[in-house]
């Protein structure tokens, strides 16, 4: 057997793939000991705290050895895997030594070869791409149909071929060849790990044969078997049997790592240091709804998103330029307060992965039709799964948007190193005076947390109060701008 020498051997060390991450999951081998790697191959799909990555290999070789196995987290800096870049490969075992269905495969006529690290199709998430536009071709399926290898195995159990056998179940493809891994966001892949689904099992019906979330759903349902009708009316109510709606396991156990980990470490570490103060108002937004309406017809924003969370960003904004020490932090070792002249406007996002806060780089500079572009952006790549750590760093006031749930108000908890945070609740029409009457008014609720270090009560109230009516009459974004 061939050796390695120290010498010949690169370790390759887990990166930090954020900004001062310390610690990744690895999810995904795409190697394994005594597979050949080239310079820029993905070897592996890791989670940090903020996002999924798919880390490239710097050098080429052969793999000696996976240092973790896939769901570990390790941390940064740590070796993970072992690349001997000397040539000397391992030989391969010889034919005898193989199974029989190893041995059947080599005889078979080889598929088309392909270089290493080819077709594969760009990354979903993270970075590196394709090197070779190749396409993929499926592998060819077991030549038995289905109906055929069903009867075969019913007359195998019970002895006798079914009378009547059931429609053969959609096969699900098989994984284009040149790859074992069927193609799925991150987001998906997290829910497949967390129902215990596995992807090649499931039949995908996305574009270009990428796995949604709604197959992972549809395939865990296929998998429950369906439970007897139950004869309950002659059994004591005590005896009988639970729904089938309901699970004998009365709990579930989550592993608290990734974004959950990480948001609710920073949340109970703004909650215990930052001395939290949140105040409530309730505006007429009527006026603003119009405007969201007839900014939808305008054509300066034509295939933009307009929506009135658009419009309170703005109010926001303009806010803080009329109160600018409310856009600030807290620096603890220097005992200072650090004034921003920009902002970075943070807007919290509910995906897959767990709460994410993205925020828009210098949304004070950004036009009306530039914010609405940016908001879109940014919901969309969140939805995606596809947000970068970098867009989730230095953040200085968010917004979170509790009214597309149907809530009317919350006590948000400040972002670590951020000043401020606006909760945007429920719009609905409700009885309203106004002009001297009740009237039925779109109205809506605010609240504004800040951290009592730097804002003080006067200060936080002014800003709740522009927001308020900014929201309340519009035109003072022109008249405040």
């Amino acid at each position: 057997m061939t050796t390695m020498t120290e010498a010949s051997v690169r370790e390759f060390k887990m990166p930090d793939v954020g900004e001062g991450l310390t610690e990744a999951e690895i999810l995904k081998w795409y190697v394994q000991p005594g597979d050949t790697v080239t310079d820029g191959q993905v070897v592996c799909e890791v989670e940090t705290a903020k996002a999924a990555v798919e880390l490239p290999i710097p050098y080429d070789g052969v793999v000696r050895d996976l240092h973790f196995p896939e769901g570990t987290t390790v941390d940064v800096g740590t070796a993970i895997i072992a690349v001997d870049v000397g040539g000397g490969g391992a030989a391969p075992a010889p034919a005898a030594a193989q199974p029989a269905a190893s041995q059947a495969a080599a005889a078979a006529p080889a598929e088309e070869p392909k270089a290493a690290g080819s077709g594969r199709q760009p990354v979903l998430v993270g970075y590196g791409v394709a090197t070779s536009s190749t396409r993929r071709r499926p592998r060819k399926g077991p030549e038995v149909p289905v109906q055929q290898a069903s009867t075969a195995i019913q007359t195998e159990l019970n002895g006798h071929a079914p009378t009547a056998p059931a429609a053969p179940a959609p096969a699900a493809p098989a994984a284009p060849a040149g790859t074992d891994r069927p193609l799925a966001k991150p987001p998906v892949r997290k829910l497949a790990k967390d129902l215990g689904v596995d992807l090649t099992t499931v039949v995908p019906t996305g574009p270009d044969g990428i796995i949604t979330r709604e197959d992972v759903h549809a395939a865990v349902a296929a998998a429950v078997p369906a439970a007897p009708e139950p004869s309950v009316a002659s059994a004591p109510a005590a005896d009988r049997p639970t729904p089938a709606s309901y699970d004998t396991t009365r709990e579930t156990r989550i592993p608290v790592k990734g974004v959950r980990k990480a948001t609710a470490a920073a949340m109970v570490g703004s909650a215990f240091t930052a001395p939290h103060v949140t105040e409530f108002v309730t505006v007429d937004v009527t006026r603003t709804m119009k405007l969201v309406e007839e900014l939808k017809a305008d054509k300066e924003f034509a295939g933009l998103r307009v929506n009135p969370l658009l419009l309170i960003a703005k109010a926001l904004l303009v806010a803080i330029r009329r109160n600018p020490d409310v856009n600030a932090s807290w620096d603890e070792a220097a005992q200072e307060i650090v004034v921003k002249h920009y902002v970075n406007l943070g807007i919290a996002a509910a995906t897959p992965r767990g709460l994410i806060v993205p925020n828009i780089k210098d949304a004070h500079a950004k036009t009306l039709p530039q914010l609405a572009e940016s908001l879109g952006e940014l919901v969309s790549t969140a939805r995606d799964g596809k947000t970068s750590p970098a867009a989730m760093q230095g953040g200085t006031v968010t917004i979170t948007n509790v009214g597309v749930f149907g809530v009317d108000t919350g006590t948000p908890i400040l972002n670590p190193g951020e000043s401020a945070i606006l909760a945007v609740g429920a719009i609905k029409p409700q009885p309203w005076v106004h002009k001297g009457k009740v009237k039925p008014r779109q109205v809506t609720t605010l609240a504004l947390s800040f951290d009592h270090r730097l804002v003080d009560g006067e200060l936080g109230s002014k800003v709740l109060a522009d927001v308020a009516a900014i929201l309340e009459q519009p035109k003072r974004l022109i008249t405040w701008a």
